[in-house]
């Protein structure tokens, strides 16, 4: 997973409350059996009005979502955060997310970014002509305007996002104390090690 220390660049402005992770990927694109297309498939209900933020030239490729209340709610569909990372989508800002969606953003390396709505009213006016950044490290989004809001984030999450790392990630970084461990119990316990052949 790339790590996440700062992230600067034009948000989607979607301000949407109660998106669902069925609005975020529709279950017809859950039938495939790689992460890589689902960022085609992204807000595909929403992309199909015309107008959308979506695809509008002046936010393509943008790194950050801004969106309303209970993002991420529905289904636990972990395709949601693989959709979002597919299309490029590295940090969500909202006032508020479903668990499971924020624990799934989380263990595919997404920022999940929970401001009061005044402050996301601000950030969507901001992200109308201009860019917004991150920083995880202080935990503070800014823009050009002065504009300073702080967030909350559980500090083994931080760590993790901050060093890039996932599950597998943290336990490779202990693989000099699992490897001293399996040695002390097959040192301890000879009769538990694998008979080889």
């Amino acid at each position: 997973m790339e790590p996440i220390n700062t992230v600067e660049g034009r948000a989607y402005p979607l301000g949407v409350k109660n998106v669902d992770t069925d609005m975020i990927i529709a279950a017809k694109w859950l039938k495939g059996i790689t992460r890589a297309g689902l960022g085609q498939g992204a807000f595909e209900a929403l992309r199909a009005e015309p107008g959308n933020v979506f695809d509008d030239p002046t936010y393509k490729g943008s790194p950050i979502l801004i969106a309303g209340d209970n993002f991420g709610c529905g289904s636990s569909r972990e395709h949601a955060a693989w959709a979002l990372i597919d299309m490029g989508v590295r940090v969500v800002i909202a006032p508020s997310f479903s668990d499971i969606f924020s624990g799934n953003a989380f263990k595919n390396g997404i920022l999940t970014v929970a401001l009061p709505q005044d402050a996301i009213d601000r950030l969507m006016e901001v992200a109308k002509t201009d860019p917004i950044h991150i920083d995880l490290e202080s935990q503070t989004v800014t823009t050009p305007f002065q504009d300073r809001f702080t967030f909350e984030v559980d500090p083994f999450r931080k760590t993790c996002l901050l060093g890039g790392l996932d599950e597998i990630g943290l336990t490779l970084a202990r693989t000099d104390s699992i490897g001293a461990f399996e040695q002390a119990r097959a040192d301890d316990q000879p009769w538990l090690a694998p008979a080889l052949v």
